[in-house]
């Protein structure tokens, strides 16, 4: 049976990049797996400066300042990364979301933030606008895409400070102007590759200004200077995220996959909206292309619905436990297909009920 991945993360990724890793844990240098390589030989090394170089090559910030890191830690240690470099006297954060709010929690630790805006008092189900960004402030920090509720910032606002962003979970999937963040982050798992590295984009121009003192390890410079090689590296989840990175750019880079996203997440809201069946949590106007988030408005077509969607192959769909219902995540290694499938088995429930 066809699976049909909506995992939230760890996610799906593109048939033909699992085959070349699973290859390479077998043989990926002359007989030596990628799991057991020296992370000093030249071969890894290749792939290390191919991984960083095609992330700047995709977001269009090549020649413009940036470098790239794959670190490790998630992007959860970013929280916290972020505060330790850039967090002078006071920063401004946008609430919008649960790791918004987790990140908020984590730079509090080292100095005074304010929230420009939040839309905790309706459980996230909006992204928050019209909100003024104090000048005198060290950095901006905003969160792109909201897994769990399903909602996505359309427009950024033009900061006149540093703007720090977490797209860990819409990285890659849609066209912007990249070069209006000073420092962007993602967790690999949700649009690169398995979870074990996080992406890190950053105008260097904007370090050292902190007066303490950052540990080494915590210490953006440091990696910089090391080239993302100061300690071993995930080998793994960095050659697998190359070889996503490679296989966007054959697609066409981000333009085209967020052409094809957009084919998706119209197909699901269609749904939602004409089926009466169900209702969509996130309000429309900041609806995410890669979280769509609903519930059922009759709760005992629930079982019904699950059986159904386990018949059809339909994988991950379970909402989290702060919204309830059901959350279809299409990130850009899933198919229109797959959406196709489960939009089948949402209109085949109406016909039955």
């Amino acid at each position: 049976m066809i699976k049909h991945n909506f995992s939230a993360g760890p996610s799906v990724l593109p048939k033909s990049v699992m085959e070349k890793a699973s290859e390479a844990v077998l043989n990926f240098d002359n007989g030596l797996s990628i799991l057991e390589i020296s992370h000093r030989s030249k071969s890894f090394v290749d792939v290390m400066e191919n991984a960083r170089s095609l992330a700047l090559e995709l977001l269009g910030l090549e020649g413009k300042g940036y470098k790239a890191l794959f670190l490790q830690g998630g992007a959860s240690t970013q929280f916290l990364m972020v505060a330790l470099n850039l967090l002078e006297k006071r920063a401004g954060y946008l609430n919008s979301g649960t790791w918004a709010d987790k990140a908020i929690k984590e730079a509090k630790i080292y100095d005074d933030i304010y929230e420009v805006a939040s839309s905790k008092n309706a459980n996230y189900n909006y992204i928050p606008k019209g909100y003024d960004i104090p000048e005198d402030y060290d950095y901006f920090h905003c969160t792109s895409n909201n897994t769990i509720f399903g909602t996505q910032m359309k427009n950024f606002p033009k900061s006149p400070i540093p703007m720090v962003c977490d797209m860990s979970s819409d990285i890659f999937s849609r066209h912007i102007d990249y070069s209006q963040f000073d420092l962007i982050y993602a967790g690999a798992q949700k649009n690169m590759g398995p979870a074990g590295t996080t992406l890190v984009i950053i105008k260097e121009d904007i370090l050292g200004k902190v007066s303490r003192k950052i540990p080494s390890m915590m210490d953006y410079k440091t990696h910089i200077s090391k080239g993302s090689m100061f300690n071993t590296p995930p080998v793994f989840a960095v050659y697998t995220s190359m070889l996503t990175l490679e296989w966007l750019k054959n697609l066409g880079g981000v333009k085209a996959i967020e052409e094809a996203n957009d084919k998706k997440s119209r197909l699901i809201y269609s749904e939602i909206d004409l089926n009466p069946l169900f209702k969509g949590y996130a309000v429309k106007e900041d609806r995410s292309m890669m979280n769509a988030t609903f519930t059922l408005e009759n709760e005992n077509l629930k079982e019904t619905f699950d059986a159904m969607c386990l018949e059809a192959g339909i994988s991950g769909i379970n909402g989290h436990r702060s919204v309830g219902g059901y959350r279809a995540s299409m990130y850009n290694a899933l198919s229109l297909d797959s959406v196709k499938a489960l939009v089948e088995v949402m209109s085949e429930l109406e016909s039955k009920a």
